[in-house]
């Protein structure tokens, strides 16, 4: 049954990118007993951002819900760089998106659907998660979103 996830991934047209490498002092994940916590993920892809700005201004919301998707992506290969195989995910348990929107902009949680949807998609029924979704002023980089994931494992 491993690959199990990865190829759910290959299914939908996606690949699992290389880890983040961090921009501070911090890892990309770390696991504590059955769970691994993410640190907020960008949407990078390629070792770069793929928009800049803020949601509602200089990014639109469908923009960032794509982005969304990118940072739970990068959630699930920091999980892997931990865990060793997605295919040990028992469920994920919490995700926290935070995105960086203009005084007006209300939307937050349609824009982080996009992690939520594509960890549905990939992880089916074990995707279904509690959430926050989050307005903040500006997230590093000027990142219109960031994603953080906490997972539970079964154990090895």
């Amino acid at each position: 049954m491993s690959g199990t996830v990865e190829a759910k991934l290959a299914e939908l047209g996606l690949t699992l990118p290389a880890v983040v490498p961090p921009l501070a002092a911090y890892q990309p994940a770390v696991q504590s007993g059955v769970y691994v916590y993410t640190s907020g993920q960008l949407p990078m892809v390629g070792g770069e951002l793929q928009l800049t700005g803020k949601v509602g201004a200089e990014v639109t919301a469908e923009e960032a819900k794509k982005l969304a998707a990118t940072c739970a992506l990068n959630a699930l290969a920091a999980v892997k760089s931990v865990a060793g195989d997605l295919d040990r995910i028992k469920r994920v348990v919490k995700v926290v998106g935070f995105v960086a929107s203009a005084s007006d902009f209300t939307g937050q949680p349609g824009v982080i659907n996009g992690a939520s949807e594509l960890l549905g998609a990939v992880l089916g029924d074990k995707g279904v998660h509690a959430r926050s979704a989050v307005g903040v002023a500006v997230l590093p980089l000027d990142a219109p979103v960031e994603v953080e994931v906490q997972v539970e494992l079964v154990e090895a």
